[in-house]
């Protein structure tokens, strides 16, 4: 698994790319998150790329936009897409915001 900074990880794994996600994903946050993500999809050229939001504590408009911008990038490149999960409050925002409309979202599994 690489660990890079800002508490991006990312493990690639029989064609599938996860990228775990920690803490908040704000405006201060998501451009360079955006730019790793971004980075990573173009090297790897994964299958699936998920993105699992168990350790994101908060996350805002800008946490939003970065979910939908990797959305379009991985549909662009032909690869699928999917987030994984979410805490109940980002889940609430998820809702919030009709994004499993367009995004397959997958609950945390239980122990």
């Amino acid at each position: 698994m690489q660990k890079n900074e800002r508490g991006l990880r990312c493990l690639e794994s029989d064609g599938c790319l996860t990228v775990y996600l920690e803490g908040d994903i704000d405006h201060h946050s998501a451009q360079t998150i955006r730019s790793r993500i971004d980075t990573k999809l173009f090297l790897t050229r994964p299958r699936e790329l998920v993105l699992d939001l168990s350790r994101v504590n908060f996350m805002d408009s800008a946490g939003l936009g970065l979910i939908l911008g990797r959305f379009t990038k991985a549909a662009e490149l032909g690869v699928q897409f999917r987030l994984a999960s979410p805490n109940r409050h980002i889940q609430k925002i998820l809702d919030l915001a009709g994004m499993e409309r367009l995004i397959p979202i997958t609950a945390a599994r239980s122990s």
